[in-house]
């Protein structure tokens, strides 16, 4: 007889367990995926280097430049699963040179270039978007916009300057490197250029002097 009860208690359970209402997905998976972005509040400070090529004054040049950037967290959308991203304090230096020859006999010439961040309040905010929950994935989209130096007399191409000055540079529209992450902040993740960048003389706007066409950058983990 108690066996019997039992069983008839253990076959109740069980239909009690498969018929119990299933709960709605949406909200539960809206903000497991919003837990997989970085909070709002969240710093962090990346190491970047890449090997670029552009066009001065229609001459190919290349450089290969490291410095770091600084990130910050300001805002989460958990509706778009996006976060938006103030870059700042961007510094890249290294090594250009223009023209032909090897890249040894190019480095040698003794170019360098700097690349500085412009003013970040009128600055496009970044965005970092969760694109699939499990595993997670992101795509980040910097927008910046910089002021590149040229100190390279090789490359002033007959240019109307004094010697060895530096010729200085700003980009007409920001530039916007996109990544493909499986985390953030990165680890060594490589971003590229989604557009080419035009480079103006503050002093000529209306004339482009110089063309970044690629931008290979490592973000992160370097």
């Amino acid at each position: 007889m108690r066996a019997a009860a039992g069983g008839a208690l253990g076959i109740a359970g069980l239909l009690a367990f498969t018929t119990a209402p299933a709960h709605a997905a949406g909200p539960a998976h809206r903000a497991a995926a919003a837990s997989e972005l970085p909070p709002v509040g969240e710093k962090d400070t990346e190491p970047l280097s890449g090997d670029f090529t552009f066009t001065l004054n229609g001459e190919k040049c290349h450089a290969h430049v490291a410095g770091s950037v600084n990130e910050y967290v300001i805002a989460q959308d958990a509706a778009a699963d996006a976060d938006t991203v103030v870059e700042g304090g961007l510094h890249l230096h290294g090594t250009d040179a223009c023209g032909s020859g090897s890249r040894q006999t190019r480095a040698a010439s003794g170019g360098s270039i700097t690349i500085e961040q412009n003013d970040v309040d009128v600055d496009p905010k970044s965005l970092l978007r969760l694109t699939q929950s499990f595993p997670p994935k992101f795509e980040q989209i910097m927008v910046l916009s910089f002021t590149m130096v040229i100190d390279d007399p090789q490359a002033s191409n007959g240019r109307a300057r004094a010697a060895y000055e530096p010729l200085i540079l700003t980009t007409k529209d920001p530039a916007k490197l996109v990544g493909q992450l499986t985390q953030f902040p990165p680890r060594g993740d490589l971003y590229q250029l989604q557009n080419p960048v035009d480079l103006i003389d503050l002093e000529n706007p209306d004339v482009t002097i110089a063309t970044i066409g690629k931008f290979p950058v490592k973000v992160g983990g370097l």
